[in-house]
């Protein structure tokens, strides 16, 4: 293994009571150089054929179709360089300022006119982080798989999803194209996989992390879409999958850099 970069790894295990199909997305996104990459699926010990199915915005999807019994999913690599920032073009204008299923940025246009009022840019961005870092309270359980935006602002608890999609939604209130990025992220405690926002200004995106539970330069892009309905880790399609384990680990091996909230990161 090398001595510099990240390595990150996840392993998931579960049951399938009937035949299924698991999509996996928890490979690091096309862009950055791998140094070492090991991704394998078994089925009651016996290995099972994983596709990769290349996905929007650079994400790797893996399926597996697998028959009742016993699932377990194990994935390594080791990220280097980390090659070109994602690109922003038109196309990407137009849908990520639309409202979406956890980003109900229409239902909270009013209230981001009257929160950020004036503001615009980096100024506008840096204000909307710090406002949902300092009103939310990070509680682990606090919220349920459907919950959106909407529901984080009057409840003002979460975890990170739903700090991301009450980011998120409220850029997008305020006419900037804005998505959520699930992400490995070295330093994070205790260590899952993480969402944090991602939003355009002038042509370039940059990260958001309403948590600032890691630092932003650290982490390796997995999958981005509109919010968690494009980038939830697993997927079960035809039958329910029984999650029994899930452990996530992130190491950026040189160190983990020094954050700076009101710098512009980008990954």
């Amino acid at each position: 293994m090398s001595a510099q970069g990240t390595e990150v790894t996840a392993y998931i295990t579960g049951k399938a009571a009937e035949r299924a199909e698991l999509v996996f997305s928890v490979a690091v996104a096309e862009g950055p150089e791998l140094l070492e990459e090991e991704i394998s699926c078994t089925l009651d010990g016996e290995p099972v054929e994983l596709s990769e199915i290349p996905s929007v915005h650079g994400t790797r999807l893996h399926k597996a179709v697998i028959q009742p019994g016993e699932v377990v999913f194990n994935y390594h690599a080791v990220v280097g360089e980390r090659g070109d920032s994602a690109v922003f073009d038109a196309g990407q204008d137009v849908v990520f300022r639309r409202p979406s299923r956890y980003c109900e940025s229409d239902k909270l246009a009013a209230i981001g006119a009257e929160l950020f009022a004036g503001l615009s840019g980096q100024e506008l961005v840096t204000a909307v982080g710090d406002w949902v870092h300092e009103k939310l309270a990070y509680v682990p359980g606090s919220s349920g798989p459907t919950d959106g935006a909407v529901d984080t602002y009057f409840a003002r608890n979460g975890v990170c999803r739903d700090f991301a999609h009450l980011v998120v939604a409220l850029l997008r209130a305020c006419q900037l194209p804005a998505r959520l990025v699930s992400v490995y992220a070295p330093g994070l405690s205790p260590m899952d996989f993480h969402a944090v926002a991602e939003v355009a200004v002038d042509g370039a995106w940059q990260i958001v992390d309403g948590t600032r539970l890691a630092p932003r330069e650290s982490m390796v892009r997995i999958a981005t879409g509109r919010d968690a309905s494009d980038t939830a880790f697993l997927t079960s399609i035809q039958s329910d999958f029984d999650l029994a384990v899930m452990k996530v680990t992130a190491v950026q091996l040189e160190g983990l850099p020094q954050e700076d909230p009101s710098a512009a990161v980008s990954i």
